[in-house]
């Protein structure tokens, strides 16, 4: 019977391959980049570090002294098997004050890039699937705030509302909201005049739905690559902040914070400033590979 039918027996032995969906595609492709795993090992390792300086503020066998515990017998003590880290001008652990200033730093990071990217995508979506002159509107308001430095229009917005780590936060989501505007708006450009957004108007299917069943999902993988940039860029902006006097107040161990209150001892006590400034910078690396490895993985012309 098989001799009936030309190339039966070179059908029977082609294998059935498992069909592979888009997100195990782009985790396979992730993982396969060294460089950007590295990344999100060390964004990883922060943010156990993070947790780690949450909880023991609740149980007492993590090993962490406070935050603001003073010895001034032991102050600008550099690093030993006793401090590892050393001491700062009024005598704190400079190791448990970076721990506790990851929470804060990773934390004004996430929530001020959700806030960007939650109203950036309510703007840009509005903008570019409706057009005429609400695009208009919505794309000058956002040409405008690109022509601020961001730094500039961050130090603006705080010294209006008053320095503390709530307005640095604020402020940092307003001005990455034009960020995410302008990506969303342009996907929803192209995405709206496709078949299936078409055919979806044709059965009488309201724009609501279509926005939030259609549009929003498919426009959302270049937001998670720039969400996952502008958390690093959120994180040097917060420290900007706090170092200018903006951001955090004292005694709060923001990185930035602890990096203005020991400036004054970089040439004495230089591991004051060293240790908190590898923090930051380490933290921004880890994110940017991150995010370079998410673009890779996500954007189909980055693949071969």
């Amino acid at each position: 019977m098989s001799e009936l039918v030309p190339g039966a027996n070179e059908i029977a032995k082609v294998k059935v391959e498992k069909t592979v969906g888009p997100g195990r595609d782009a985790w396979r492709s992730f993982s396969k980049n060294k460089v950007a795993v590295f990344g999100a090992g060390i964004v990883v390792f922060f943010i156990l570090l993070a947790g780690v300086g949450f909880l023991s503020q609740y149980v007492s066998f993590i090993p962490i002294e406070g935050i603001n515990d003073q010895k001034l017998s032991d102050r600008l003590q550099p690093p030993s098997s006793e401090y590892w880290l050393g001491t700062d001008d009024l005598g704190r652990d400079i190791l448990s004050r970076i721990i506790h200033g990851a929470r804060i730093s990773l934390s004004v990071g996430f929530f001020s890039v959700v806030g960007s990217i939650i109203v950036g995508s309510i703007l840009g979506v509005v903008a570019g699937y409706y057009g005429r002159w609400v695009d208009t509107v919505i794309s000058r308001v956002f040409d405008i705030m690109l022509a601020f430095p961001s730094i500039l229009l961050a130090i603006a917005i705080v010294s209006v509302l008053g320095p503390s780590l709530r307005n640095a936060l604020i402020a940092i989501a307003i001005i990455n909201v034009p960020n995410f505007g302008r990506l969303i708006r342009s996907k929803v450009l192209s995405i709206k005049e496709d078949e299936y957004i078409t055919a979806a108007k044709a059965i009488g299917m309201k724009d609501l739905r279509i926005l939030y069943s259609h549009i929003l999902p498919n426009s959302m993988a270049p937001v998670i690559v720039q969400g996952t940039l502008a958390v690093a860029t959120a994180i040097l902006e917060t420290a900007a902040l706090g170092f200018l006097g903006l951001g955090a107040q004292a005694p709060q161990p923001e990185w930035g914070t602890i990096l203005a209150d020991s400036k004054n001892y970089l040439q004495s006590a230089p591991w004051t400033m060293v240790f908190p400034g590898l923090a930051i910078m380490f933290t921004v690396l880890g994110f940017n590979l991150m995010g370079d490895g998410l673009r890779d993985a996500l954007d189909p012309r980055m693949k071969s």
